[in-house]
């Protein structure tokens, strides 16, 4: 590994012929292209085809030309293959880490490979978990009938993906859906490219291997208002995932009319501090979901919460956890935090900061950007105090390494404040009191609930998502829970007494 973001070298897979469709690779039909710069140095990394509507409708039709083959494949085979998908991604995950390094900013080693290998993880359950797929045989009032459910692909499954864990987050359905039978058409984010082109080389090469029909997954990059928008609305796509903002969200389902759609969205998640916690760990742990990945994570610790009797100390404690994460070079291994990854993000943490200092909150560390830095998206983590509940910083998802601090009276207040916002992504709360945890999960309206531990905390095979009604979406990525959602139920009556 290198120690300076300058010195990595640029895989030559990555260019303008990036796009894979129908097994090739390929460029865009217009010869466009556009570049990706690196938030850690400003230097254009590569140049990646900037697809159009021809583009999507070509990967569309190699996705649907290959399905009644694939879909035909028995399941075992179709779990060996994702299974190699994993081993191929585990051999690659250093150099695809380092790329992910500097396209994205997160630190190598303690975000940037763990990534790759939960991404190669997400293709290894999802082969385990296809073959113990299960469905109830259901009896009927008629004695002469035997009723069977079975679980199918959709067909054409189009995947949309964020910046923010460029490999990892396209993992959670990718592994699902061509383990179930369905083909893909994604479209990673155009910020961050790059990582996730040199994992559609491993998922095509195993595609290669096992022999499988050319067009199985299919990698189109370019704008999400030409390319995203066009292949949602594309009529020979059937099921729909999208992992981004909630407004984003809303335009997708939208145009993805009466399709299956799979949509993890914003959080605004919540740490709440109950008197009786253990303010060191609560501090450690709210620390963590402040600044990992500097905040751009949808279950990051959006919101602190603290029980006005231990607020001084908490405040304390925060402010020295925040002044111990190492702004700098993500190829460092020093750095414990990477820059923003692009202006619009940086821009809104500015915006929701100065917000809060209108309305009388107090920064008690950072609060700008850094000068002197190879770009001008280096933000450390910062604390404010004082946060109300009409601040941007408590109504909005900011998505910034900014740990906003606001105080309760009652637990009662707390979940209000909690509740408050409309998302209900993952909360977090610390207590000392087992009553008190089965109080706040019966009360808190969000989809996942950890006691004792960031919002930040999740496993690979769980189910993640939002809660039902809330601004967070809905269905579910995590295991085996994926899989029911990017599968439809079948259900089929026998007549034993009329068959033969």
């Amino acid at each position: 590994m290198v120690t300076a973001s300058g010195d990595v070298r640029i895989p030559e897979q990555l260019g303008d012929d990036s796009n894979l469709i129908a097994g090739r690779w390929t460029k865009a039909r217009s010869g466009a292209r556009f570049p990706v710069v690196s938030p850690v140095t400003g230097a254009v990394l590569a140049e990646v085809p900037e697809c159009a509507a021809v583009d999507v409708d070509e990967a569309v039709a190699a996705a649907k030309a290959a399905w009644p083959a694939y879909r035909s494949m028995h399941v075992f085979k179709r779990a060996e293959l994702v299974l190699r998908v994993a081993e191929l991604i585990r051999k690659q995950a250093e150099t695809i880490a380092e790329v992910m390094a500097v396209e994205q900013g997160k630190p190598y080693t303690t975000e940037a490979l763990p990534e790759l290998l939960e991404t190669a993880l997400n293709f290894q359950l999802a082969a385990e978990d296809v073959v113990r797929m299960e469905t109830p045989i259901i009896p009927m009032r008629d004695p002469a009938k035997r009723v069977l459910t079975f679980r199918e692909p959709y067909g054409v499954m189009a995947v949309i993906t964020p910046w923010n864990f460029p490999t990892v987050i396209p993992s959670e359905y990718l592994g699902p859906g061509l383990a179930v039978g369905n083909c893909v058409v994604m479209k990673p984010a155009s910020a961050t490219p790059l990582s996730m082109i040199l994992t559609a080389h491993c998922i095509q090469q195993a595609l290669d291997e096992f022999g499988v029909p050319p067009g199985v997954f299919n990698l189109l990059t370019g704008p999400g208002a030409v390319v995203g928008d066009y292949l949602v609305a594309h009529p020979d796509v059937a099921l729909v995932g999208f992992t981004g903002e909630t407004v984003t969200g809303e335009v997708i389902c939208s145009r993805a009319g009466i399709k299956q759609t799979l949509m993890e969205l914003g959080g605004n998640g919540p740490q709440i501090v109950c008197a009786d916690a253990n303010l060191e760990e609560a501090a450690k742990a709210a620390a963590t979901g402040c600044f990992m990945n500097a905040g751009q994570v949808c279950c990051a610790t959006e919101r602190i919460l603290v029980d006005r009797k231990v607020h001084d100390e908490f405040v304390k404690l925060i402010v020295g956890e925040a002044g111990s994460w190492v702004l700098g070079d993500p190829l460092d291994p020093a750095t414990t935090m990477g820059p923003l990854n692009n202006e619009p993000t940086a821009v809104k943490t500015e915006r929701h900061l100065a917000d809060a200092r209108a309305k009388g909150a107090q920064i008690l560390l950072g609060g700008a950007r850094q000068s002197g830095r190879p770009t001008d998206l280096y933000f450390p983590a910062t604390v404010i105090d004082g946060v109300t509940r009409d601040m941007l910083l408590n109504t909005e998802e900011t998505f910034g390494p900014v740990a906003p601090v606001i105080t309760f009276d009652t637990d009662d207040e707390a979940v209000e404040i909690a509740n408050g916002t409309g998302y209900g992504l993952q909360m977090s709360v610390f207590t000392s009191s087992i009553r008190h945890c089965f109080w706040y999960a019966d009360r808190l309206r969000t989809g996942n609930v950890v006691f004792n531990d960031t919002t930040d905390y999740w496993e690979a095979h769980e189910p993640f998502g939002g809660g039902g009604g809330t601004k967070s979406g809905h269905g579910r990525l995590g295991g085996r829970y994926t899989l029911d959602d990017v599968t439809h139920l079948k259900t089929v009556a026998i007549d034993i007494e009329k068959t033969l």
